[in-house]
């Protein structure tokens, strides 16, 4: 019995992996459809998105089975409760993908202004990193690599801080505007991508010490029967 339930513990634990990789493809697929104006990309991956619900739903039901079936304690607990919450944030990451794709659509038109692009670029590119290091950090039980997620996340902060900057600065006519408020909306997009990362990072920070502590206020960590 407890080899069986080891074995679904790892099997749960390589469908996450394989849910990352997907996410990894949509938020470069995302990016390179707002990037080249591809409507015909940008309709892949909104329909690529069922691919990761499916791993998704098959997250799901591994778990609630695993738990109808068996009775974990202590770490083995804690790596179910932890696969369940990072099983939704990869959902929510990919879905966030979808919005961009869905933005790029009703942008397409309009000329693009090239320093947002690239700076947009500068985000995906971290925020694919930061999904990466969270779930190398989940595979290796590497709680320091989770907590460098924070630092991680400020550099994508930092690029949205300088995006903004620049859509203030353009002005333009009506299309430029309604463009740059659009593309507003791709770098929260992103943004919370690596915000999704970082709760990833604090999942396995609860795997490993048993505590779960927000990032953003080590300095008040709640006990193990509070993992939220």
């Amino acid at each position: 019995m407890r080899d069986t339930f080891q074995e679904e513990l790892a099997e749960l634990e390589g469908l996450l992996s394989d849910e990352a990789e997907l996410v990894s493809k949509s938020i470069w697929s995302a990016i390179n459809a707002l990037k080249r104006r591809d409507l015909e990309l940008a309709d892949e991956l909104i329909a690529f998105d069922d691919e990761v619900d499916s791993l998704y739903l098959r997250v799901e039901l591994g778990i609630r089975s695993l738990l109808a079936r068996q009775t974990p304690v202590a770490s083995d607990l804690r790596l179910v409760l932890a696969c369940l919450h990072m099983n939704l944030h990869l959902e929510r990451m990919a879905d966030y993908c979808v919005t961009i794709a869905k933005l790029t659509k009703l942008i397409h038109e309009f000329e693009p202004d090239r320093p947002i692009v690239e700076v947009l670029e500068e985000m995906a590119s971290r925020a694919d990193e930061m999904l990466k290091a969270a779930i190398e950090a989940f595979r290796g039980r590497d709680l320091p690599l989770a907590q460098r997620l924070v630092e991680m996340d400020e550099l994508i902060d930092r690029a949205n801080r300088r995006l903004v900057k620049r859509i203030i600065e353009m002005g333009g006519d009506e299309e430029s505007r309604e463009w740059g408020m659009r593309v507003m909306l791709v770098s929260r997009c992103l943004e919370r991508i690596g915000d999704h990362a970082v709760d990833i990072g604090e999942q396995v920070a609860y795997l490993v010490t048993g505590e779960f502590t927000e990032f953003s206020d080590a300095s008040h960590p709640v006990s193990e029967a509070s993992p939220s």
